[in-house]
């Protein structure tokens, strides 16, 4: 019973790590934001300070709202790998988790900042640095977009 609960479970891990196109650096950071995010959502509306209530409490709509949208964060990357498939990239996958990542970090920041927590200042030149490589993936994909738009003419 034991070695037929591994094997399912290991046809299930190798079937969602294939759908995110492999469990790497990019996606583990995605998935720690996204839980460090959502507890400091939940501490923030304890301590009664959130933006997502009128009254700052913890309010369960809110939550169940705020997992909706992690959910589809996931779908997303899933999207980016199935372009890359399409399209014959490596990146665009790449850039969906980062561009989360950057997102995830600035509301842990935001929710952190709301509940007194001092705003560690290297904090700041790494929501740069996020922002920038994010620039230059989306400078890659208009060049290339610009590039196969050329070639079809």
């Amino acid at each position: 019973m034991k070695e037929w609960i591994c094997t399912i479970a290991g046809i299930v891990g190798g079937f969602i790590a294939t759908l995110f196109g492999g469990w790497d650096s990019a996606l583990a950071t995605l998935v720690v934001f996204m839980g460090i995010d959502f507890a400091t959502g939940l501490v923030t509306a304890i301590m009664g300070k959130s933006k997502h209530s009128k009254s700052g409490a913890l309010n369960s709509k809110a939550g169940w709202i705020g997992l909706a949208k992690k959910f589809c964060i996931l779908l997303m990357v899933v999207v980016g790998v199935r372009i890359d498939i399409l399209i014959g990239t490596n990146y665009i996958r790449d850039a969906v988790c980062i561009s989360f990542c950057l997102n995830e970090l600035l509301s842990i920041v935001e929710n952190t900042t709301l509940m007194g927590v001092p705003y560690p200042p290297v904090f700041k030149k790494a929501i740069d640095v996020l922002q920038t490589k994010v620039g230059r993936m989306e400078e890659t994909t208009d060049k290339e977009e610009s590039d196969h738009g050329n070639s079809e003419t």
